[in-house]
């Protein structure tokens, strides 16, 4: 074995591996579930992930909740089974997927404090195989949570541009926004998740809208990858969104939920389920690996400027003029089909912004709908129509308060 990269993390908290041209990194790496494993040691625990090449990595940890981060440059994490992988009394929940382009994480949930207390990558010299020893040591909690954070974000690189699909008399942006992806796949169930059906549901539903005369569409993501909230409102002041619409497909533990559901922004939840839910949307970048620590009074500052008077009117329009249309489409709706609840993903609130729960998961008729692509391309029109619709009186209405 010839050694690839040994690191001792300085105060047991961030590494950061320079890219590997001199080793003959050649891309996408995969993970060898054969010796990749988490399991307890007299002290902590320890993390083996082997590989097909080495590739460049960092990790650090994160509290509220306790987690080990790791980022790749770039892992294919198929045939890795969580629940072989993870093998520690000490590690609660075990995640893994695509992050930012070209770049992959795994983020690893402690049932206790524990530091990094050596990385060390070693590569075969006849296979290039690569395998990556973390271990893990207990400590008080003082010292996990004065672990210092990573701050370059150089190793991210530029982010990719949003595709844009113009058309030449274009009049109205639409960003329609595939809930989850990457890392955090949403909600799961018999196989299906909700990051995949969200992301055939967008295509669907951007094929209607372009046959809508003077519409832009425009996707926040058009691949299995990460976006975290804030970047999901900042592609939509970034294109110039007229309506903000974010997809997604919940799976309910309590049950019964069934049937399309759109939330607008609101500081006080419609109902308590409402509040839960939206809880649990906003937990997934915290989950992902996500510091939002800082992320508070930029939130806070974006807000004062916006424009929530003149905006609210218009996006509770929408919304019902959209439960209208999909209730017109033969698109079941829940009985309570237009609520609120403080989404962070609403919060471009100078852009109507609406979240739609299309269908839930838990629900047998929904799930079965959401994987019949005919079924897709009916609700995606009736959306269309209460989208065009919307556009008229909208445009009515503005031309009213401009007289």
């Amino acid at each position: 074995m010839s050694r690839l990269t040994a690191t001792l993390i300085f105060l047991l908290s961030v590494v950061l591996i320079e890219p590997l041209a001199a080793q003959g990194f050649s891309g996408l790496a995969r993970v060898d579930p054969s010796v990749s494993r988490v399991v307890d040691t007299d002290n902590g625990a320890r993390v083996e992930i082997g590989l097909s090449q080495g590739v460049p990595f960092r990790l650090f940890t994160l509290p509220e909740p306790d987690r080990l981060v790791m980022d790749f440059r770039e892992v294919d994490w198929s045939g890795l089974d969580r629940a072989g992988f993870d093998q520690a009394k000490s590690v609660s929940t075990v995640r893994f997927g695509a992050f930012r382009p070209g770049w992959s994480r795994m983020v690893i949930d402690l049932d206790k404090p524990m530091l990094v207390s050596l990385a060390d990558m070693r590569t075969d010299a006849e296979t290039g195989a690569a395998h990556l020893v973390v271990r893990l040591k207990d400590v008080e909690r003082s010292a996990f949570d004065a672990a210092p954070l990573p701050t370059d974000q150089a190793i991210w690189g530029l982010p990719r541009e949003p595709q844009q699909q113009r058309q030449d008399n274009a009049q109205m942006t639409v960003l329609i926004d595939p809930g989850h992806g990457g890392i955090d796949p949403g909600a799961e169930r018999e196989g299906e998740n909700e990051k995949n059906l969200m992301l055939l549901f967008a295509f669907d539903l951007r094929e209607a809208l372009l046959r809508v005369d003077g519409v832009n569409v425009v996707l926040t993501r058009e691949d299995d990858r990460f976006v975290s909230l804030e970047r999901r409102v900042a592609i939509a002041h970034q294109v110039g969104a007229d309506l903000f619409l974010s997809l997604h497909a919940d799976n309910l533990s309590e049950g019964r939920a069934h049937g399309a559901v759109l939330y607008t922004l609101s500081d006080e939840a419609s109902d308590e389920a409402s509040a839960l839910m939206a809880e649990r949307h906003d937990r997934a970048d915290l989950l992902a690996g996500v510091d939002l620590s800082r992320s508070d009074d930029v939130v806070a500052d974006v807000l004062l400027d916006l424009a929530r008077m003149e905006t609210k009117p218009r996006t509770e329009a929408l919304a019902r003029t959209l439960a209208g249309s999909l209730e017109k489409a033969g698109v079941p709706l829940n009985r309570h089909p237009n609520r609120a609840a403080a989404f962070s993903v609403l919060k471009a609130a100078d852009i109507p912004s609406i979240l739609l729960e299309i269908g839930f998961l838990s629900s047998d008729r929904d799930l079965n709908n959401l994987i019949d692509p005919l079924w897709r391309r009916k609700a995606a029109a009736g959306i269309r129509d209460g989208i065009q619709a919307w556009m008229i009186a909208d445009d009515a209405a503005r031309g009213l308060v401009r007289q």
